[in-house]
């Protein structure tokens, strides 16, 4: 507490030899049990507590921690915020250099195991850093065998702890089981199984299968030991990719317990129909021009430095060997660097030069100053655009895309239809191989239910779509018994759902549709 007089039996005595220049303004007052008071000579009043810099925070006006001095000159006012600044400015080099010293130990201990520095991206690194720093000095790392042994168990337990409480989740909303299939370096082909629920993926369980015959009973006998480890009634959709034998063996699996239903990988498929749409004969014609231009830039050094010299310059995205969508993003790259270019070739830097007279680049530049080649590049983004943005929905695990492809898909396909003006002639190819892949291979009843339930896409009355294949999708799986046993239950509420009827139509679960991912 702050008073404005001296209380009795104290001492008084000015500490003049302190280097700080605050005490030049300052009294210290040691009370009879030890404590020490501060008494500002300009204002009168005895302080009980803090330190100096909370008394020239005093002086300078700075409020929060005390009140301001009301009898303080201009002049010394001036002078605390100035030391209390400077005070702030060396605390603060002090704390960078204290933070460098530490990322240098961290960096040396990276560098001496050669750690590779993706580690640092992982999670659970700051979380490390965070528990050490909270233990304090002296933190001692464990030995190499407790971390291959004690801390391995452990961790083993935790993990396994998790899954189980994933695999409770599963019981109550489902789960989706999905087989990827790869060929590691020794050439084996191997079949990783997943789980995936709301709650996050997680790995069941790696089978090598290079010596047997893929077809499709031994696939199913596969898909079922998986399915039944994890429960048959949590399974609700079974994922690989589209080939034949797989297709057959969901049918297999479907026929054994008619709640699970099998579906293609979205993002093979969606690959595959950026494929077909690249193989066009057109489409190929403008990727190998695209082609040529990014290998004349970067084949020419001097080129390439004279363009990083342009303001906002990014380097060309050239074409990927194994992904069909960088060829169109390698095309939109190109063309964001269309004035670039053409400001290159048309520049005396390049007229000049030895390599402008050589037949060979005049077939680079004519492409390069051709108003065709552009509009037929911008025009080939925007129809792979919608494609790609759904490619980049299905292939990562931020959200559930099930419910995001059927629209995606009918988006992709109205987008096309409006860049051509709606003119048949020029759309059909593009709408044609989208169909094909989709009609016969990506689509499933279960995304036509996952379109319906997702309330963003059913309250949005612009862009909905209604056709009847959409809802009969939704009813089909209802009428299952395998999945709903209270069918007219079900379709009551999926009736004040669609109505936004009782407890859809509050103001809040309005609000939310709009803004919570579907389960």
């Amino acid at each position: 507490m702050d008073v404005p007089t001296e209380p009795s039996n104290i001492s008084t005595q000015a500490v003049r030899e302190k280097n700080d220049p605050g005490w030049n303004h300052f009294s210290l007052i040691q009370s009879s049990d030890g404590k020490k008071h501060y008494k500002c000579l300009y204002y009168g009043v005895i302080y009980k507590g803090g330190g100096i810099n909370r008394m020239k925070q005093h002086l300078a006006g700075i409020k929060g921690n005390i009140g301001a001095c009301k009898k303080v000159s201009h002049d010394i006012q001036n002078q605390m915020q100035e030391n209390l600044k400077m005070i702030s400015d060396k605390s603060k080099k002090h704390k960078k250099e204290v933070v460098h010293r530490a990322d240098m130990a961290v960096a040396r201990w990276f560098f001496d195991r050669c750690i590779p520095m993706n580690a640092l991206n992982s999670a659970f690194a700051q979380k490390a850093i965070d528990a050490i720093a909270a233990i304090g000095p002296g933190y001692k790392l464990p030995s190499y065998h407790m971390m291959r042994i004690n801390l391995l168990k452990d961790c083993k337990e935790e993990c396994r702890l998790l899954i189980d409480s994933y695999r409770e989740h599963w019981k109550v909303s489902g789960c989706t089981l999905m087989a990827d299939g790869w060929t590691d370096m020794r050439n084996r082909t191997l079949i990783n199984f997943l789980v995936y629920s709301y709650r996050g993926f997680s790995f069941c369980k790696s089978v090598d299968d290079s010596d047997v015959t893929k077809d499709a009973p031994m696939l199913c006998s596969l898909f079922l030991e998986i399915v039944e480890c994890i429960g048959p009634t949590s399974v609700v959709q079974l994922v690989t990719d589209n080939a034949a034998n797989y297709k057959k063996a969901g049918a297999l699996l479907h026929a054994r317990y008619g709640n699970i239903y099998w579906s293609p990988c979205a993002a093979h498929c969606i690959n595959l129909i950026l494929k077909d749409i690249g193989s066009l004969s057109h489409v190929m014609d403008i990727t190998r021009n695209a082609s040529k231009i990014t290998i004349f830039i970067y084949n020419h050094i001097f080129l390439l430095s004279w363009l990083r010299k342009r303001e906002g310059w990014r380097e060309i995205v050239r074409p990927g060997a194994t992904r069909f969508a960088t060829t169109f993003i390698t095309l939109k790259s190109v063309y964001e660097h269309k004035h670039d270019l053409q400001a290159l070739v048309t520049s005396k830097y390049f007229t000049y030069s030895k390599l402008s007279k050589t037949s060979k680049v005049h077939d680079v530049v004519s492409i390069i100053l051709d108003n065709h080649f552009w509009n037929m590049c911008l025009k080939m983004t925007k129809v792979a655009g919608p494609l790609i943005r759904l490619l980049c929905i299905v292939d990562s695990d931020e959200k559930p895309s099930l419910g995001y492809v059927y629209d995606g898909m009918y988006r992709a396909r109205k987008g096309i239809k409006l860049i051509f003006k709606n003119v048949k002639r020029l759309y059909k190819p593009y709408t044609l191989i989208i169909r094909d892949r989709w009609d016969h291979q990506l689509r499933q009843r279960l995304h036509s239910a996952a379109y319906i339930l997702n309330p963003s896409f059913q309250y949005d009355q612009v862009n909905y779509s209604n056709k009847p294949q959409v809802v009969q999708g939704l009813i089909d799986l209802i009428g299952n018994k395998d999945i709903c046993d209270k069918s007219s239950v079900a379709m009551n509420e999926v009736r004040l759902y669609r109505d936004q009827l009782e407890s859809f139509g509050k103001p809040i679960a309005i609000k939310m549709s709009k803004e919570m991912q579907p389960g």
